[in-house]
């Protein structure tokens, strides 16, 4: 809630924290540690997309677009 309360670039810079630590995780960390950080990741993602009033779906809708 607070992500969502603050100024926009805050939830952007944690996706990008989050996306360094993902990546971390995927070549130094256990794979419960990934799907830790992968779990963190979509949730902040969520979060941002909400901020900016796009749809998941909308995401999911060009993932799709691409693979036809």
């Amino acid at each position: 809630a607070k992500l969502l309360q603050g100024p926009l670039r805050r939830a952007a810079q944690k996706v990008g924290e989050e996306g360094v630590e993902t990546a971390l995780a995927a070549v130094a960390e256990t794979d419960d540690k990934l799907v830790g950080e992968s779990a963190d990741l979509i949730y902040h993602l969520l979060v941002l997309l909400r901020a900016k009033n796009i749809d998941f779906q909308d995401v999911i809708s060009e993932l799709k677009s691409r693979h036809k």
